[in-house]
């Protein structure tokens, strides 16, 4: 395997000015990746860009832009701009322009400790949410593409105690502007529950909502979620305990509520886990999540009802896999191993649901993937 050689491989590797720049191709697909970015890590620099063959191999193609700890990347709404969490203590956001072959820095603009996710809407309000102070940042995205705030700060707390030592605090770990509605949630691994509110846009502040928190499974730890595309489902993967919940939502009284809790590990399985991400296709049949210590991808049926079956498990052939996209055909998926410095393409049967691996790719301690 080609990991075998990532030691040797990445100490010598230089993504500026590889030796060969792939030209713009129909069968090929270009993908942005964010890492982690340090001094115990000299050999990630930033954003880079690779490419996904039509056949499913891949290629780095070169670095983007030097900057720290791009763990989440986004695009604006108009594909102008894309947006990064700048994952530190001190924390920071950062807006760039899209140009053929570099991201442009436009402003860094200051948020709570450890930011972790970042979202935008069509109206250009941007949230972050803030792992290390529990809190949800609001921005806004200008015609220039600079990023202006924090205008508000909505600070999560933990009402239900918990023995999970994750949980002494409130860790924000993602955030959303819900599809279909004015509503946003914070998703919050300590305080184990999802929070929502709205922007009241006259005063650019966070107004609470009536329904203003669902409290998740005993010591789950929320982290990510994913909208079915046509109905008022959500389902939210569970980094303590490796599970996905099935959320629905009654829209007559904007409400949620829990309906199945579904397990993606074996029974046998007692090592150290991590869930980390989740994903649904855009025909609502299938959803497929991450489990970092069993390095796996979870394949989950999504029945009538909106229920989960979980169909499959593969091997992500590589560890630590924090982050995978499906491609925009939904004909590939990509995982992207931090603890490896790989990243995986799997081909996907649109019929089964089912993925196959098909190529890996040396990358410095990749966790974000964006087409």
């Amino acid at each position: 395997m080609k990991i075998l050689k990532s030691i040797f491989l990445l100490s010598t590797l230089t993504f500026i000015g590889c030796n060969s720049i792939i030209p713009n191709s129909n069968k090929t697909k270009k993908f942005y990746v964010g890492t982690y970015t340090n001094k115990n890590n000299p050999q990630s620099e930033g954003i880079y860009e690779y490419q996904l063959k039509n056949n499913g191999t891949l290629d780095s193609i070169r670095l983007l832009v030097k900057t720290e700890n791009p763990t989440y990347l986004i695009k604006s709404f108009d594909k102008n701009f894309l947006l990064t969490t700048n994952s530190q203590w001190d924390g920071t956001i950062s807006s760039f322009k899209i140009e053929p072959e570099s991201l442009k820095e436009i402003s860094i603009s200051k948020a709570d400790k450890s930011p972790c996710y970042i979202a935008i809407n069509k109206d250009n309000y941007v949230l972050t949410a803030n792992y290390n102070s529990g809190t949800t940042n609001l921005h806004r995205l200008n015609e220039k593409g600079e990023l202006v705030g924090p205008l508000d700060t909505q600070q999560n707390e933990i009402t239900v105690p918990s023995n999970n030592k994750r949980q002494d605090f409130p860790h924000a770990h993602s955030c959303y502007f819900e599809p279909n509605s004015e509503n946003i949630i914070s998703v919050d691994l300590g305080a184990n529950k999802l929070v929502f509110s709205t922007i009241d846009k006259d005063f650019n502040k966070f107004v609470p909502n009536e329904f203003h928190e669902l409290q998740m499974p005993g010591e789950c730890g929320p982290r990510i979620l994913t909208f079915h595309p046509t109905q008022p489902w959500i389902y939210s993967v569970n980094e303590l305990d490796g599970t996905v919940t099935f959320i629905k939502k009654n829209i007559p009284n904007n409400s949620y509520k829990i309906i199945q809790t579904v397990k993606t590990l074996p029974d046998d399985f007692k090592e150290i886990n991590w869930a980390a991400h989740i994903t649904i296709t855009k025909d609502g049949k299938y959803v497929y999540m991450s489990n970092r210590g069993h390095d796996s991808i979870g394949i989950l049926k999504v029945l009538p009802s909106g229920k989960l079956e979980l169909i499959d498990t593969i091997s992500t052939h590589g560890k630590h896999p924090r982050n995978f996209s499906l491609t925009p055909d939904e004909k590939f998926l990509i995982v992207a191993n931090r603890d490896t410095n790989n990243i995986c393409s799997f081909r996907r049967n649109s019929k089964t649901g089912k993925l196959t691996f098909v190529d890996e790719v040396l990358a410095p301690r990749p966790v974000s993937i964006l087409f």
